[in-house]
């Protein structure tokens, strides 16, 4: 009877040590350049970039950080840190992204720095969360590049406002086409050697009236199909009284208004709910056809826009189960890139990636 009773409990002992202990299987991490961490990064800086209601777009500088998690039942998750440039190309600018200029030190870059979970199933790319916030350079970094070069200026100041206004008035005079409204200020510096230079660019949209006509311009009314347009200008105020401006403005081609399908894939808050994460939906942002001009954009003292704002209508996720897999969570035991003991000698990490212009 003892025989069988110990028998019985070597057995339990048994199974219960063959049962596999320790950590789901853990995260990779993958080169930051290697092109399936190029390819989720760049999906990323889309998505900032179809996101956008003001300012300026943004492209890929950097790659900080990325680690891959499985995703049950099939798929995976891609956590990566990116850091962005801002470039010359308004957010209604058609140019492609490619085609876009970065805006220089010289001229007070603006660098963003954005977290990102891509979810790859299937061979598609999705994003799933978002996180963004974006500030210009230091005014010390600038001057140690460019000692006279101008420096951001706050949009709402009543120097740039004033000049923005003499600008478009100027623009309207000039014209023989669409009469244009303000749509937003986006850009302002003050030349360092003409305390009474105000540098501006500005996003502007067509009305159904003629500029030259115009004697009331509440009565216009912007177009069907929306055509968005950027001006750049220079304001001086003469020290002996008067004012002399400059303004260029180009007009992009109108854009219709497509009512998308609705598309079949999973949006990204199933996905969430696919994840074992609790989406938390923000309500969806207003398309800036819809945003009525604001000549002096909140909050009163910025001089950009940040990219925090960025995405108001986007899911924003947070592990509540973890059986998906655990953000920001390191597994027990060996990872990848890290040499288990006894082994042979560190292996560095090939992450951050490399800078494709400059570092802020």
């Amino acid at each position: 009877m003892k025989s069988l009773i110990l028998l019985f409990c070597l057995a339990q002992l048994s199974g219960c040590l063959s049962v596999p202990h320790g950590p789901m299987p853990g995260y990779r991490e993958p080169a930051c350049d290697d092109p399936e961490t190029e390819q989720a990064a760049l999906v990323a800086v889309d998505y900032i970039n179809k996101r956008l209601l003001r300012g300026y777009k943004h492209t890929l500088n950097q790659i900080d950080s990325i680690r891959v998690w499985p995703r049950q039942p099939t798929g995976e998750v891609y956590e990566v840190e990116i850091d962005t440039l801002e470039t010359t190309c308004h957010v209604r600018d058609p140019t492609p992204l490619a085609n876009c200029s970065v805006r220089q030190m010289k001229e007070h870059a603006v660098e963003g720095d954005c977290d990102f979970h891509v979810l790859k199933q299937d061979g598609q790319l999705s994003v799933l969360s978002a996180k963004c916030d974006s500030s210009p350079d230091s005014a010390e970094d600038v001057h140690r590049v460019c000692p006279n070069c101008p420096l951001l200026a706050p949009l709402n100041d009543s120097r740039v406002v004033h000049a923005v206004e003499v600008a478009l008035a100027a623009s309207n005079a000039q014209s023989n086409g669409s009469y244009l409204q303000l749509v937003e200020i986006s850009r302002a510096q003050f030349a360092p050697l003409q305390a009474a230079a105000v540098y501006v660019e500005f996003a502007v949209a067509a009305t159904d009236c003629v500029a030259k006509d115009v004697t009331d311009p509440a009565t216009c009314n912007l177009l069907a199909e929306k055509q968005y347009g950027f001006c750049r200008g220079t304001f001086i105020e003469k020290v002996g009284g008067g004012e002399d401006v400059t303004v260029t403005c180009t007009l992009f081609p109108t854009q219709p208004v497509i009512l998308q399908p609705q598309p079949e894939a999973p949006t990204p808050v199933a996905e969430a709910d696919a994840l074992g994460l609790e989406p938390v939906v923000q309500p969806e942002p207003e398309p800036l056809e819809m945003i009525p001009p604001n000549p002096i954009p909140e909050p009163l003292n910025r001089a950009h826009y940040d990219l925090r704002h960025a995405f108001a209508g986007v899911a924003s996720v947070e592990s509540s189960s973890g059986e998906a897999f655990h953000v920001g969570k390191t597994p027990k035991g060996v990872l990848p890139g890290i040499p288990a003991a006894g082994g042979p000698g560190p292996v560095i990490r090939p992450c951050p990636g490399r800078i494709r212009y400059f570092k802020i």
